[in-house]
């Protein structure tokens, strides 16, 4: 079987191309590299005279890597976590509270393994988004498929008016290995919206799938948002039952630095004022 394959990819010299045929032939085998870069491959094992064995470690290492490249890419487009900071870049030390051990542990992933749930509770600006992103994002690098929507796009796309077309949507906020469901709070909506939410989160909850989400009131308060809802209590019980609470508390990072940039501004003013030269 070597010598077959050896004889197969070397019959050609280095400079002539090879046939088409052998190319498609890769190619619908799954070998796409090879398929794009046989004129190469076959110099290369040429040139190196390659054994048998060789040619089919280097097939296999190359072919690899390109799938699990191009696997890494299918998983962040279909994520679509957007941009973000590194947690490298994440102030620590602003937020008044903040648990930094869960975070932590929460970028390890390991809650996943174990099918908890991790909701955000803080007012605007603290970074919910930005940890929650990165945790997104940690978990795409691991080969976990991943789905990051807020909540307002989760309940526009669910509210449609075909039966049908609302279940086959349900279909892809439930499979994902983890939803992250961002800025739940910061709009209103009617009752129909709490039930569609609560057919996202029953199925997570008894398929054990992790939810990360996050919102700016406390449970208490949901009801501002789902007027009228009857699934609340049932909806709050499947979120936070096997899961990790934590609230961030602090003043906004955005009003810091407005504050700040509002203070050089008037620096350079001062700078430039007929006063500051005399």
């Amino acid at each position: 079987m070597y010598n077959l394959i050896y004889r197969r990819l070397t019959m050609d010299s280095p400079t002539k191309k090879p046939t088409n045929n052998l190319a498609q032939r890769l190619a619908a085998l799954g070998f796409r590299l090879i398929a794009e870069t046989l004129n190469d491959f076959i110099a290369r094992a040429t040139t190196g005279k390659w054994s048998p064995l060789k040619i089919l470690e280097e097939l296999a290492r190359l072919e690899g890597q390109d799938k699990a490249r191009r696997g890494l890419e299918r998983r962040l487009s279909r994520a679509r976590i957007g941009r973000f900071k590194p947690m490298a870049d994440f102030d620590w030390s602003w937020p008044e509270k903040i648990d930094r051990g869960l975070i932590e542990s929460a970028l390890s992933l390991e809650f996943i393994k174990e099918g908890r749930n991790l909701i955000f509770l803080g007012s605007n600006g603290l970074g919910k988004t930005m940890i929650v992103k990165n945790i997104a994002h940690a978990a795409v690098l691991a080969g976990i498929s991943v789905l990051f929507r807020t909540a307002a796009e989760l309940l526009d796309d669910l509210d449609c008016d075909s039966p049908e077309l609302r279940r086959r949507r349900l279909v892809k906020y439930t499979r994902p290995t983890l939803l992250c469901i961002d800025e739940l709070g910061y709009l209103s909506y009617d009752d129909q919206a709490a039930d569609l939410l609560y057919h996202v989160v029953n199925p997570r909850y008894e398929a054990n799938r992790s939810i990360v989400l996050t919102t700016n009131l406390a449970f208490k308060q949901w009801n501002t948002v789902f007027p009228n809802a009857t699934c609340i209590a049932t909806l709050l019980d499947r979120l936070t039952h096997h899961a990790d609470v934590t609230l961030i508390e602090g003043k906004s990072y955005r009003v810091r630095e407005s504050e700040n940039e509002a203070d050089e501004r008037r620096k350079v003013r001062r700078k430039k004022s007929p006063a500051s030269k005399k």
